[in-house]
């Protein structure tokens, strides 16, 4: 695939993801963080390593690991994204080592709207509402979340493919006290 093919490819793809999570945070009650969502993708150190390792049916970060064995613009975006479990790191001073802490809740709900967004733009007309939670289960075993946060987003996936979006949107308003 040419230069100019994975620039537009990846610059199309973060922008359409960008604008779903924008259209799922305004559902659920949070549009300021939805409008300022994921902006660091536009920044050189993940805009250019999307580029370069844009496929188009999944994330550039793993073509990224691949090559590099880290993705340098992973860890730029999850130390800047707020609603990726992996920020929420922090040293237990009675354990001595990095843990898992508890999200906020306006962050847990930010991410199940960027969850929903992401399985949309790559699965396409495949996409079913038990599509994210699919995908979150698959990659349970290597997940280090808190369980607080787990089982919260956990019960917000379960929920919408047994429920729907309405009703799930209906929940998380609530219990933002919206």
């Amino acid at each position: 695939m040419n230069y100019f093919r994975r620039f537009f490819g990846h610059l199309f793809t973060i922008t359409k993801h960008r604008h779903l999570v924008i259209k799922h945070c305004k559902k659920a009650g949070i549009l300021w963080q939805g409008l300022w969502h994921d902006l660091s993708k536009y920044s050189p150190t993940e805009f250019m390593a999307g580029v370069k390792y844009y496929a188009g049916n999944h994330s550039p970060n793993e073509g990224e690991r691949k090559e590099r064995g880290y993705s340098l613009a992973w860890m730029h975006h999850k130390g800047r994204n707020r609603h990726h479990y992996e920020y929420w790191v922090d040293y237990n001073l009675e354990t001595k080592r990095n843990e898992p802490v508890v999200m906020p809740y306006n962050y847990v709900a930010e991410m199940f709207c960027d969850r929903v967004a992401a399985s949309k733009v790559y699965n396409g007309k495949n996409y079913t509402e038990g599509s994210p939670l699919e995908y979150f289960e698959s990659r349970k075993p290597q997940r280090s979340m808190h369980l607080e946060t787990r089982d919260e987003i956990e019960k917000l996936l379960v929920m919408l493919k047994e429920k729907g979006e309405e009703e799930t949107f209906k929940y998380i308003r609530k219990r933002l006290g919206k």
